[in-house]
C-alpha cells in the first residue's frame, strides 16, 4: 500500500477542518470542523500503522482512545453549546465574548442601584 493516498487525504481534511475552527462563527459547526481534524489524525495512525507493519498495532490501540476521547469532547461540548444557546439566544462565537471571565454583562435593572444610606 502506498502512503501518500492516505497521507494526502487526511492532509486535505485536516486542512479543512482548520478552515472550518478560523473561519466559523457557528459553535457548532466548529465542533464538527475538530472532529473532522481529530479524523485526520486517526488516518494517519492507521496508515503509518499498516505501513510500518507494527506488531503490536500501536497505531490503531490509538486511534480507538482517539475515538473514545472525540465522543466525550463532542458530547460535552454540545451540551456547553446548549446551554449557551438557551441562555443566550445564539450559538455565534463572536457574540460570546462577554461570557469571558471577569466582564460582567452591564445591567439597567434597578437592582445595581445604589441603595440610598440614610443619615
Amino acid at each position: 500500500m502506498h502512503l501518500v493516498y492516505p497521507a494526502v487525504l487526511a492532509s486535505l481534511l485536516f486542512a479543512v477542518g482548520l478552515y472550518g475552527v478560523l473561519a466559523r462563527r457557528n459553535a457548532i459547526l466548529v465542533l464538527m470542523s475538530v472532529e473532522l481534524m481529530l479524523n485526520a489524525v486517526n488516518l494517519n495512525l492507521v496508515a503509518f500503522d499498516v505501513w510500518l507493519r507494527d506488531a503490536l498495532h500501536a497505531g490503531q490501540a490509538l486511534t480507538l482512545f482517539t475515538i473514545a476521547i472525540a465522543a466525550a469532547e463532542i458530547g460535552i461540548g454540545l451540551a456547553i453549546v446548549l446551554m449557551v444557546y438557551r441562555n443566550r439566544g445564539t450559538s455565534d462565537v463572536d457574540r460570546l465574548r462577554d461570557t469571558a471571565e471577569g466582564h460582567e454583562p452591564a445591567r439597567t435593572d434597578d437592582t445595581t442601584a445604589r441603595p440610598e444610606v440614610s443619615a
